[in-house]
């Protein structure tokens, strides 16, 4: 699967052109404000930058246009937090490097400039290391060997990419899962809900962003 390249179409809104994947018929982030939804749902659902230290490591399913990565980058250089932020990503279908550049575009706040390169190649500076992953999550992360502090759980919709969401992957994310490491997801769909929680989640349904009422945190629970 690491040869295969997102399909897109864009939507034109307020805010700019939107990507859409044609494969999965979703927007690779919301319609609205895509920066606001990641920091509401992504960050402070997993109380960042509060939790920030040097080394936090974040892991993400779905990279998609790096966002999520350049908001949380965004985030801890503002929190003055000593070190380096860690970020694993892992991407079933990659973006052509210049459709992401044009994704990004309605975000010149973001620091993009670190993204001179094709980041699915992989990145690093002085206070962050960026990993991303290719290939079927489903066979990439049970080979990984990293810990999560965070989990930003970003497929697209569990009805339209059930891959993403299938029991054995999310137990792999609790497997993968600091003691007292964090998820949060946009998505409050009761399935997902009960693996989390199956996968060792202390799992909690919470407001969500814009028009979408609810969406789902939690916390790794100690080892019975």
């Amino acid at each position: 699967m690491t040869d295969q390249t997102a399909q897109l179409e864009w939507r034109d809104t307020d805010a700019g052109a939107v990507p859409i994947s044609t494969r999965f018929d979703d927007p690779y982030y919301s319609l609205d404000n895509g920066l606001a939804e990641t920091q509401h749902v992504f960050l402070s659902g997993n109380d960042l930058p509060n939790r920030f230290t040097d080394g936090f490591h974040i892991a993400e399913l779905g990279f998609g246009t790096g966002l999520n990565f350049l908001a949380t980058l965004q985030s801890f250089r503002a929190s003055g937090t000593e070190g380096k932020l860690r970020f694993t990503s892992f991407e079933a279908y990659p973006m052509a490097f210049a459709d992401l550049q044009q994704a990004l575009q309605p975000y010149p706040d973001l620091p993009t400039d670190v993204f001179a390169s094709d980041p699915t190649d992989g990145l690093s500076g002085e206070d962050f290391d960026l990993t991303v992953i290719t290939g079927d999550a489903r066979e990439t992360l049970p080979n990984w060997q990293g810990q999560a502090d965070a989990w930003f759980l970003d497929g697209f919709s569990p009805a339209k990419n059930p891959e993403l969401w299938d029991d054995a992957l999310i137990k792999e994310v609790g497997r993968h899962t600091k003691p007292n490491g964090t998820f949060a997801t946009y998505t409050a769909a009761g399935h997902v809900r009960r693996a989390l929680t199956d996968a060792g989640f202390q799992v909690e349904r919470a407001k969500g962003f814009g028009r979408k009422r609810h969406m789902s945190v939690g916390t790794k629970r100690d080892a019975e």
